[in-house]
């Protein structure tokens, strides 16, 4: 018995000093990392925001989303920047509206120990510790080769550009043009300038097809502006495939399009994986760990003949009717 009471006891005292270790040791308070994205309604964003979300719930961390109310709205931006630091952000994950415009917050806040990530268009800086996207300039001369394959050396094509204020835009054009006069010399291109506003493209799509009836081939820089550009042709009651249209971004809407014909090829972005390896990165950065440069996350050309894989791969099903 006396053995017995002594096992008892023993366990008794085992069992409250568990209890009085666990309420001394308080429960460790998640990271906080801060994401500052540009949109939450474009398709392509909606991906790349859903990767960011799964990746800080898979390191167990606290992902605080910020973000401009309108589309390229810098001030709007630097106040979502302000408001995650605010909140105790140890690095930032961000897409910037403007690679310059975000340059003087960016040093400030890199000034007071917060690392900056950028996040599929770059900041025009040094002071930001890595960028995670799309490698713009090659992902561009596909997209020219791509358009070179389906045109005669001296037609005209129609080039519908993002927003040169950002990297992303520049790269884009830059590489395209580049490309497809090492290619077809040539060739005529009639650019439409927008700020990332599908509206604008079609309207601007809409002027040069008027002017420009034998236009063979459209390229869009992005795919809000592909699907400006397909509107322009219907509403001009253009037949499918009598212009040669191409995206970017491998948008599900966009690839909706190239299901039904009105499109042929989209330069299709990781854009999932853009978001995760973008706040993992930033996860590395606040830790203090090794952090590259740069990070390419890949790009593939989509045609109605492997869109069905690349659907799947890129966790878009849930996105296509």
């Amino acid at each position: 018995m006396r053995g017995v009471s002594g096992i008892i006891v023993a366990c008794s005292v085992t069992a409250l000093l568990a209890v009085l270790l666990a309420i001394a040791v308080p429960a460790q308070t998640p990271l906080v990392i801060g994401y500052v994205t540009k949109s939450a309604t474009n398709q392509g964003w909606v991906l790349i925001n859903k990767g960011a979300e799964d990746a800080a719930k898979a390191a167990n961390v606290r992902l605080i989303i910020a973000g401009p109310t309108g589309q390229g709205a810098l001030a709007g931006q630097v106040y979502a920047i302000e408001r995650v630091i605010s909140e105790g952000a140890k690095a930032i994950a961000i897409a910037p509206v403007d690679s310059t415009g975000v340059i003087p917050i960016v040093q400030r806040a890199t000034a007071r120990g917060v690392p900056f990530v950028a996040v599929d268009t770059a900041i025009d800086d040094a002071s930001a510790k890595s960028y995670v996207g799309t490698d713009n300039i090659a992902a561009a001369r596909a997209q020219a080769e791509w358009v070179a394959s389906a045109i005669g050396d001296a037609d005209e094509i129609i080039l519908v550009d993002g927003s040169l204020s950002q990297s992303t835009g520049r790269e884009r054009r830059r590489g395209f043009i580049d490309r497809l006069r090492e290619l077809k010399p040539n060739a005529v291109v009639r650019e439409v300038y927008t700020d990332w506003n599908s509206d604008q493209a079609e309207t601007g799509v809409t002027q040069e097809l008027k002017a420009h009836p034998n236009v063979a081939a459209i390229a869009n820089a992005w795919d809000d502006g592909t699907l400006g550009s397909v509107a322009a042709l219907r509403s001009l009651q253009y037949e499918k495939g009598k212009v040669r249209v191409i995206g970017f971004d491998g948008a599900p809407n966009a690839l909706q399009l190239l299901k039904t014909g009105w499109i042929q090829a989209d330069v299709a972005q990781m854009l999932y994986r853009q978001g995760y390896e973008g706040i993992k990165t930033a996860i590395a950065a606040a830790k203090g760990g090794p952090v590259p440069p740069r990070v390419d996350t890949g790009h593939e050309i989509v045609t109605a003949e492997n869109l069905d894989r690349f659907v799947v791969e890129n966790k878009l099903t849930g996105f296509m009717p």
